[in-house]
Formats: C-alpha cells, structure tokens, sequence
C-alpha cells in the first residue's frame, strides 16, 4: 500500500509487496504467466502499477468537491495519452464509457474517473517532474533483479550512460518562471524549456533506457541562466552514487570535456569517454600534434570487410596528456579514429578523452563505446520527436511546471514500450510483424476506439491471432 505525505519518497523496495501480487495476478491471468512471474515489474501491468502506486504519493492539497478525481487519475490520463500517442484517446472512452459503462482507460491504466484536460493541466502544474523520477528507478531495478543489465554494457564491459541536451519547448509567446529566456539579435525575446536527458546505450543494439533526467531551469539563488551543463553537474551530484556500484562510464559530446565536470565526474568514481575537439582544447591539441610530428603518437591499423567493400581504420592515442593550459590540468588519455575506403577517401573522423588507460587491445573498445553516445540522439531524442511522441508538441504550457511534468511523462511513456520491446516475446513479433513503428501504434488506436480491453495481455493477444503471430512454444 502506498502512503501519501508530502515529501515521502517511493523507490523499488517500497514496491516489492505490489510487485508480489502482479505476479501473482498475472500468473493466474496472463497467457505470457512465465515473463510476468519472472520479471513483475517489467510487464505492462507491473509498470503501470509503479506509476499508480508513485502517483498516490503525489502532494494533494486539494479539498472539498474539487477532489472528486484522485491523483492517481490525473497522472495515468495524462501518461495514457502519451503512451498511446493518441491525443484523443481520453474523449474516445468517455464515449465508450457512456455506451458501454467501461473504457480501455479504466481497464487499461486504471482510471476511475476521466478528468478533463484543464482539471489534468491545473493539478499537474502544481506538481514536480522529479515525484516520477521513481519511476525510472523502479524499471532500473528490475533490469537488475531480472539479470537483464549485464547484456547492456558497452564493448568494455561497463554501462554506458549518454548525457545529451534536448529541447522540448520553444516560443516567443509562451512562458512561465521556469522557461530559459533568450533576446535574439533582432530584439525578439525567446522562451523555451530544455532537460538532459541521461540514457543507458550499447553499441550495436536498438534499445536505449532512459534514465532520470534534468532539467535546465532558473536555480534559486544563483543570478546566471541555467544550461547543460550545470544541469548535468546537478544529475551526478543526485544519481550517480545509485549508478556506481555497475561500473559506469559517462558519454557526451565536446561540451563535457570540459576540466570541471571531467573532474565531478571522477570524483564520483565514474568513468568517462566524451567527444574532444581541436578548437576548444587548443593545448591538448598542441601535444597531439607534437607527438604525431616527432611520430612519437601510439599508431594501430585494422582493415574490415563490410560485406561490400574493404575499409581501413587507423587508431592514434596518447595517455596522460594535459587537457588544459596550467599547472592544475587534469592528465587524459586521447584517442581518434580515421576511417578511409580503398581511394583513401575520409568515411569517418573523430576524437575523444577518457580515464581509461588506452592501449593497442582496448583503443577500439573505447572508441567503439565513445561513438555510442550518438543513440541518445537517433534512438532516444529523434524518437521522441519525430516517432509520434511529439516531445515538441505543446501538450500545455502551464504557469509552474506543466511543460517539464509532461515532458517526464512522455519520457515513461517511451521507457515502457522499450522495457517491453526488451521482454516481451508478444511484443517484439508484434512490432516485427507491422514494421514501422508508427504502425504499431496505428493498430492499437484504432482497436481502442472501438473496442473494450479487459487487459494489455488481452490486446496484444487479439492482435497477435489477427496478424496469425505464433508465440514460441518453449
């Protein structure tokens, strides 16, 4: 059960009793009994039930008739939409509330009442995005429990969390106390909202996980604008103990591989590969360059065969040398990789800094793991933007902090179908079958429109007989 109060804090172990009893129910239910007994929380129902339980532990200061809608129901509507990606989905059950006296909301996700979007926009401005973080912490855990995390990690055995800036409000009109404000050259003030978003990667593989993310709003007491990287100082300094016990090290780009937040970094037993470029780290470069001209530079060659043609890579690293000017510069270890076809063309050029010691049998691991940090921006924030979940869109601006909650609800939304696309047999002959992942997600609207589910499982499976999907028998 969980209980309320302001300032209480729910993570997976305050879960463990609702956990048990998915697993019971579904094992009595789900056609899919063997993953829900396994991995409770990482089913549909084990997930939603995380949201609900985490929603109830909301601040409600509410009284009188205007609580006539619980949190629980204002947060899971708003999620609804998201996950199904479908903005009208909320008015389509209350007309199948009123035919049939059920809805796919309340079967589904578990929502009594259907509030109206004001009421949703109102309460939900009044709330923190960080109350959901748990969430996010709750489906970590059980990647760990279900023995899941292991196939995660990068090409040098550690997890590899890319931190990569995303905006997700822009306009010269809208606004609230915690938009970023900016006067463009031409005297227009512009609003907007941004966040870090801090996700868990692997070279090769489709999926990503987010993790919690941070946002980039005005701090108290503090005169200057807030940016990227203050606000990913501020996720080490909150998450990364939660993270260090797995071997972790960070990815960025050339605005991390800046001395003071390499520094943070190791100094909460971290590790890092961040992009370094010529321009913005002058002295380190001038060592590069000297040792390359005295051919002093640590060199490998490699050749591949891509199935179409030969390609050539060459290695070049150096360790401990200064990334900055003074007598305080923190030593790096430097590595790039330039790729070239059979005409020496240039197919590939890139460098980066790390804290792991490069050597000829690790030089490809590590820049193999460094090139990582771009499925933060193809699989995590492209998705986000352009697969549907419109994390652009205005889905409500507020006064307070509408725009950030539903950016974190957005962000869950898209955690779940991942979990799923992870764990769920059903799930991923699905997807395969109907391809384009706007597809999916074509079908599911369309079926919930008209149709009562009693269940997630019950969907999946009317699905999967009409696409005639076999599950394995094993």
């Amino acid at each position: 059960m969980c209980v309320a109060g302001e300032g209480a804090s729910i993570n997976a172990i305050n879960l463990i009793g609702f956990y048990a009893f998915t697993a019971r129910k579904l094992s009595m239910s789900s056609p899919f009994q063997s993953q829900a007994i396994l991995k409770p929380i990482l089913t549909f129902d084990g997930m939603i039930g995380a949201l609900r339980c985490i929603s109830e532990n909301f601040t409600d200061k509410r009284t009188g008739k205007n609580t006539q809608y619980e949190m629980k129901d204002i947060v899971l509507s708003a999620f609804s939409v998201f996950y199904l990606q479908c903005p009208s989905f909320l008015s389509y059950q209350q007309a199948m509330e009123h035919d049939q006296g059920n809805n796919n909301a309340r079967t589904l996700f578990s929502v009594e009442k259907i509030p109206s979007d004001n009421h949703m926009r109102t309460l939900l401005d009044k709330e923190k995005p960080e109350h959901l973080f748990p969430v996010f912490d709750a489906v970590f855990d059980g990647l760990v429990e279900a023995n899941l995390l292991d196939t995660l990690r990068g090409s040098l055995g550690h997890l590899l969390i890319a931190f990569d800036g995303v905006e997700h409000h822009n306009s010269n009109k809208i606004t609230c106390p915690q938009c970023k404000v900016k006067q463009q050259k031409n005297g227009t003030i512009n609003y907007s909202h941004s966040m870090v978003t801090a996700v868990l990667v692997k070279p090769g593989c489709p999926h990503v996980i987010d993790l919690p993310p941070e946002f980039v709003v005005p701090q108290d007491g503090h005169d200057k604008q807030d940016s990227e990287s203050a606000a990913a100082k501020r996720w080490l300094n909150q998450h990364a103990k939660q993270y260090q016990p797995y071997q972790v090290t960070l990815l960025g780009d050339d605005l991390y591989s800046r001395q003071p937040f390499c520094e943070a970094v190791l100094n909460q037993r971290l590790h890092f590969i961040f992009t370094c470029k010529p321009e913005s780290h002058k002295t380190l470069y001038e060592y590069v360059d000297d040792f390359k001209i005295t051919k002093k530079i640590n060199v490998l060659e490699t050749k591949r065969w891509t199935g179409m043609r030969h390609e050539f890579d060459q290695y070049h690293y150096i360790n401990q040398v200064p990334l900055r000017d003074g007598e305080d510069a923190l030593q790096v270890n430097w590595c790039e990789l330039i790729t070239t076809d059979v005409s020496v063309k240039l197919l590939y050029h890139n460098a980066f800094i790390t804290n792991h010691m490069i050597h000829h049998d690790n030089v490809a691991a590590i820049i193999e793991d460094g090139r990582a940090r771009w499925k933060t921006e193809n699989e995590n924030n492209n998705t986000l933007k352009r697969q549907g979940y419109n994390l652009e869109h205005n889905f409500g601006h507020g006064k307070n902090n509408l725009s950030n909650v539903l950016a974190t609800l957005n962000l869950i939304a898209f955690l779940f179908h991942t979990v799923l696309a992870m764990t769920s047999e059903v799930y991923q002959k699905i997807r395969k079958k109907l391809g384009a992942r706007k597809k999916f997600f074509e079908h599911i609207r369309t079926l919930l429109h008209y149709i009562l589910f009693t269940s997630w499982d019950g969907l999946m499976l009317f699905i999967m007989k009409r696409l005639k999907v076999q599950p394995n028998t094993s």
